[in-house]
């Protein structure tokens, strides 16, 4: 169903160049990004990209499914392992496909570490119990690190040479090496939230022709808004209109979306303790939300937020292989161990 421009929430002024320009429907903005919007309507970039949600989030209608059909869906999806048992266990098997789920935590604990972890465990062979998919990631803080990635997969190699018993398992592992491990991930370096958004709005034109992506990062959601301070009501408006598109792309493409959030300072009377950033509205855009944390010396994943799973805390450790569970006896980490970090 094709929608007029002019029931969007939209102002006036944006309304009228748009009508000006041609565009009627928002069938008229399919495969146009912001900067040939500007361009051809003559509004700035910020409103483009404003209007292109708009369009996205308020368009036609979608394909309706019983609750059965959910149900069927659901069970045959796998999760993307962790490679800490204790934290894929409270997961239910590991972090869900067709949802969101936010990483937040203080800088250093290891929100980039699990990043790069997922990306590479999300291509484990399916006779593995692993999904076999592909993965994009937007990097707006120029933390992805490529050495990191690669050890990372040459860990996950060697886990599943020794796992690997019967035929079907020896025959995946001789496509299942780092070089196809890197030329599965994609990159996408993101210096602010207009770009972020950007990326967004095209990403499902992409998703269309690579129909083996599993998994979407955005590491992290918190730098690009963190610039929008001075304007609350934007950022608030901004940030809804992202998590509602996060949902769709997940749900609508069946990909597991992560996100990683920072923390930041809330006052309570007299006393201050650590929240994700972003404030509470944000709060509801995961379907799940992680905190990582330090307890002395150890680090703990604990599930703050999760429809389906209790909230539990696993213990973790990272090491120069990556993301794994911590030591039977645990003692206070040793430098190998705490060289890594976001």
């Amino acid at each position: 169903m094709r929608r007029p421009l002019s029931s969007l929430n939209l102002g006036t002024n944006v309304k009228v160049k748009l009508g000006r320009a041609g565009f009627q429907f928002t069938s008229d903005l399919q495969h146009l990004n912001p900067e040939q919007l500007s361009q051809e309507a003559g509004v700035s970039q910020q409103e483009a990209l404003q209007v292109l949600q708009a369009a996205d989030t308020g368009g036609g209608g979608g394909t309706f499914l019983s609750a059965l059909e959910l149900l069927q869906k659901e069970e045959g999806s796998r999760s993307i392992v962790t490679f800490c048992s204790q934290l894929d266990h409270a997961l239910g098997g590991g972090l869900p496909v067709g949802k969101t789920t936010e990483i937040c935590g203080v800088p250093g604990i290891g929100k980039t570490q699990l990043c790069l972890q997922l990306a590479v465990d999300v291509q484990l062979p399916q006779c593995f119990g692993g999904v076999e998919g592909q993965v994009i990631f937007l990097d707006t803080e120029g933390s992805f690190l490529l050495q990191r990635v690669v050890d990372m997969s040459a860990a996950a190699v060697r886990h599943c040479s020794m796992l690997a018993e019967d035929e079907e398992q020896q025959v995946a592992m001789t496509t299942f090496t780092v070089e196809n491990i890197l030329s599965n991930i994609f990159l996408v370096h993101c210096r602010d939230y207009v770009e972020l958004l950007a990326e967004l709005h095209l990403l499902p034109a992409f998703l269309q022709e690579r129909t083996k992506i599993r998994l979407l990062i955005i590491d992290s959601v918190t730098l690009p808004f963190l610039q929008l301070f001075d304007d609350l009501s934007q950022r608030t408006r901004l940030l809804q209109g992202l998590g509602q598109k996060l949902i769709a792309i997940a749900t609508n493409h069946n990909i597991a979306v992560v996100i990683t959030n920072h923390m930041t300072t809330r006052l309570r009377g007299a006393h201050s303790h650590l929240v994700p950033a972003l404030g509470d509205i944000w709060g509801h855009a995961p379907t799940t939300r992680l905190l990582l944390e330090w307890e002395g010396s150890q680090r703990l994943a604990s599930i703050l937020k999760s429809p389906g799973h209790m909230e539990t805390t696993a213990q973790y450790q990272i090491t120069c292989e990556g993301f794994r569970d911590a030591a039977q006896s645990e003692q206070p980490q040793s430098k190998r161990s705490r060289t890594f970090t976001d």
